[in-house]
């Protein structure tokens, strides 16, 4: 038997994976973080399937479902919000899993920084402007960050940052960026993306907190700064240059 850490998408329910999606279909076993996960995701589960709710249990229990899984020979499907690589909890059950013998995989998944900027239309790497995307989160009592990961000094960088978690602490957080972006900075803050009753928000950093509730955003979202969130930034890709040659194309003539 083996289990698969199947990545559900941010969100809709038709942005999993077609590897994702067969692995549901075919699983005696799911578990899915109610959640985080949309119930729309189950449809793909087969009718015989036996579908449990993680979002109650601790770590000890979900661990019990994988011990009866392997003492049945059952495959098991292990939905996870996003992407599995990303503040996915799924090193932990990994490290279980080792101990037990049991095989397990990973089945990628669309990160909600991806569907973020596909909802903003954006591109998060311009020529010129950034070309490097930071990806974290902000600090909370379930996993305190790293020595050297402060937003501070994540911030001094000037580049495009996805923040994580981000709602909860939106005041600390505008509080902290504002002298490493400046006032000015493109932001935008998404909430529930891709789902039918996400929110966003688009200015810039200094109006932010005296144009959204703090209220309104503290779950599921996601906050987005630098330049590259403006429209107009950006040089031409030399990729596409009539003069660029590559191993696909040569140089037109003029």
């Amino acid at each position: 038997m083996t289990v698969y850490f199947i990545g559900a998408g941010p969100g809709a329910a038709d942005l999993i994976t077609l590897r994702g999606m067969r692995l549901l279909q075919q699983a005696p076993l799911v578990l899915y973080a109610g959640s985080l996960v949309a119930q729309e995701m189950l449809q793909y589960c087969h009718a015989g399937a036996e579908i449990i709710d993680t979002a109650g249990l601790d770590l000890d229990q979900q661990t019990g479902h994988y011990r009866r899984a392997k003492a049945n020979g059952w495959d098991v499907a292990r939905l996870h919000s996003g992407d599995p690589a990303l503040y996915g909890a799924t090193a932990e059950q990994m490290r279980r899993l080792k101990a037990l013998g049991i095989a397990y995989q990973v089945v990628p998944g669309v990160s909600s920084y991806s569907a973020a900027a596909a909802a903003l239309g954006s591109e998060l790497t311009k020529p010129g402007v950034a070309q490097t995307v930071i990806l974290t989160r902000s600090e909370g009592r379930s996993s305190p960050m790293p020595d050297g990961e402060s937003l501070d000094s994540l911030a001094a960088h000037g580049t495009t940052l996805c923040l994580f978690l981000s709602g909860a602490k939106l005041k600390q957080t505008v509080e902290t960026l504002l002298p490493r972006y400046g006032a000015d900075a493109p932001v935008a803050l998404l909430r529930r993306v891709s789902w039918p009753d996400q929110q966003i928000y688009r200015g810039v950093l200094g109006r932010l907190l005296h144009e959204v509730e703090g209220k309104d955003w503290r779950l599921t979202t996601l906050l987005l700064v630098g330049p590259v969130l403006a429209d107009e930034s950006g040089d031409d890709s030399r990729l596409y240059a009539a003069d660029y040659v590559h191993a696909f194309r040569r140089a037109r003539d003029e």
